[in-house]
């Protein structure tokens, strides 16, 4: 049996790892609470860091931007692992019923996240509208995921 101080210890590792993009256990090693919040974390990572790329594209930093971009990427696709059946009520979760009931669309929207991720950093250093390529390949996709697999918040 594991000690308080291991399990506290352990959760502190899973969240930095969410938070660093580290690869993790699959999902089925995870609690239920484990994999909900590290999914939580892993989405709140791409959303600053989403943020983080608008900011430097904005400034024509693309290597800043093109490495986050990249970084992105991954989290979308490790994300595709964190949604198993028995994650759908509970600790908080704002993943809709829809995720399950129509989990291919989802899943293909996580995969069109990550493409279009590393589009991204293909074309944005020669956009002549930065902002409009932003919107194109980065926001356009978190505004879907929103809309259909989301709760309001």
């Amino acid at each position: 049996m594991m000690s308080k101080y291991s399990i506290n210890i352990f959760k502190y590792i899973f969240f930095i790892a969410a938070l660093t993009s580290i690869t993790l256990p699959a999902y089925s090693e995870l609690s239920v609470e484990e994999t909900i919040k590290a999914r939580k974390a892993l989405f709140s990572k791409n959303y600053s860091t989403a943020k983080k790329v608008q900011t430097f594209a904005s400034k024509g930093d693309f290597v800043k931007a093109s490495s986050l971009m990249k970084e992105m990427s991954e989290n979308y696709l490790t994300l595709l692992e964190y949604f198993p059946d028995n994650t759908k009520e509970g600790f908080k979760t704002e993943a809709l019923p829809s995720i399950w009931e129509n989990k291919d669309e989802f899943n293909s929207l996580m995969k069109k996240s990550s493409t279009d991720m590393i589009e991204l950093a293909k074309v944005i250093e020669s956009s002549d509208d930065v902002r409009a390529s932003l919107q194109k390949f980065m926001w356009s996709n978190c505004k879907a995921c929103h809309s259909k697999f989301r709760a309001p918040h």
